[in-house]
């Protein structure tokens, strides 16, 4: 990708910020959430974002998509992050749709793929069991019955489950919870039998879910990966949407500085503008060093994914660890800076402290990846 974005990403990039701008508001964020809707997000907005060729950047031509880069994802992405959309780009194109796209086979492939592509697909994956990001620690259990397998287990934190056409369950055919070796992911219909699903709400008012699944019958056919060496898939997947959501935060903690910028400005204490207080300029210099170092890790990860570099899984923690350290520091900072009314609900900037909360704790936070980035650099 660069530090510098191309021509073409630059069209992208603000082409979808007049769009988000208009039909995205973060307003539309409060709307959804006190209105308690039943879905969370707009399918008519999902729709459209996906006639505009959003939801198929990354897959191939042949199954519907545009056959481009992370680059331009990312592009996308944060500008998603800029104005806190909720839809399901998480759940249904990094996780899911990722998932199909790495470990399916062509006939899985061309059943799901399309439909993801035209906005017509809903994907959620399943595969955490604790309230810590563990992706190994998997205790449900997949038994063989028949030409089949019988699925046994619980889940929670399942993005969008509730309106999921499919689910992709991460089971245990070997082994004991822990073990990197014994996972198999199945693709499982909603509604299948012995599948339940209850939704609940994240901070930031976005979807999530608790599963159960109490013999949920699943088809070979419809495995993704191999049998026992899940772990293989379940790594790529994982460092596909660390990076994308990296992204995505990218946007939501640059907003949220360019708003404190803007507020520091026009705010008057003792007949000054507060941008004037020496303390505060050097607080918000911080903020602008940190964000730009934040913006090149990204940047260097979606490269190191786009040319196929062996560095991939560093470079998805770096930017996924410095992600959620910078969106931590600078959206507290933001909301102290606003003062009192930062602290209120009627003033939108503690909308953006929510989300980077929940987006912090989303595949790993910055004490995983860290850890993560040490051991597999030799530490």
């Amino acid at each position: 990708m660069g530090l510098i974005l191309s021509d073409d990403q630059l069209i992208l990039k603000e082409t979808a910020r007049s769009f988000l701008d208009e039909r995205s508001p973060v307003q539309r964020m409060r709307e959804l959430r006190d209105s308690e809707d039943a879905t969370g997000f707009s399918r008519g907005l999902w729709k459209e974002m996906a006639e505009m060729g959003w939801t198929g950047i990354i897959f191939p031509e042949e199954f519907g998509g545009a056959g481009m880069a992370y680059a331009e994802l990312a592009a996308v992405l944060e500008e998603c992050g800029r104005v806190l959309a909720p839809e399901p780009f998480v759940s249904t194109v990094l996780l899911g749709g990722n998932a199909v796209l790495l470990g399916g086979r062509d006939p899985l492939k061309k059943d799901l793929l399309p439909g993801v592509c035209s906005g017509d697909r809903i994907l959620a994956m399943a595969f955490q069991e604790h309230g810590r990001f563990d992706p190994y620690a998997v205790a449900t259990r997949a038994e063989r019955e028949g030409d089949g397998y019988r699925i046994d287990g619980q889940k929670q934190f399942v993005l969008d489950a509730h309106v999921a056409d499919q689910l992709i369950v991460v089971a245990r055919t070997s082994g004991e919870s822990g073990d990197r070796h014994g996972l198999t992911l199945f693709v499982i219909d909603a509604g299948e039998q012995g599948l339940s699903v209850q939704r609940n709400h994240m901070v930031d008012g976005r979807n999530a879910a608790e599963i159960k699944l109490e013999g949920v019958p699943a088809a070979t056919e419809r495995v993704l990966g191999q049998i026992d060496a899940g772990a293989e898939l379940l790594d790529s997947v994982f460092d596909r949407a660390a990076i994308g959501l990296s992204a995505e935060m990218l946007g939501t903690f640059e907003e949220a500085f360019e708003r404190t910028l803007a507020y520091l400005k026009d705010r008057e204490q003792f007949g000054v503008k507060i941008g004037t207080f020496q303390a505060l300029r050097h607080r918000a210099a911080d903020m602008f060093c940190e964000l730009e170092l934040a913006r090149s890790v990204v940047r260097e990860a979606v490269s190191a994914l786009d040319e196929g570099r062996e560095d991939v899984p560093e470079m998805a923690s770096a930017a996924k660890a410095r992600c959620s350290d910078v969106s931590s520091q600078i959206t507290k900072e933001a909301i102290q800076m606003h003062g009192g009314i930062g602290m209120t609900d009627e003033e939108e900037i503690g909308l953006f402290f929510k989300r980077a909360k929940a987006a912090e704790l989303t595949l790993g936070d910055a004490l995983y990846h860290r850890d993560r980035y040490a051991s597999l650099r030799g530490f």
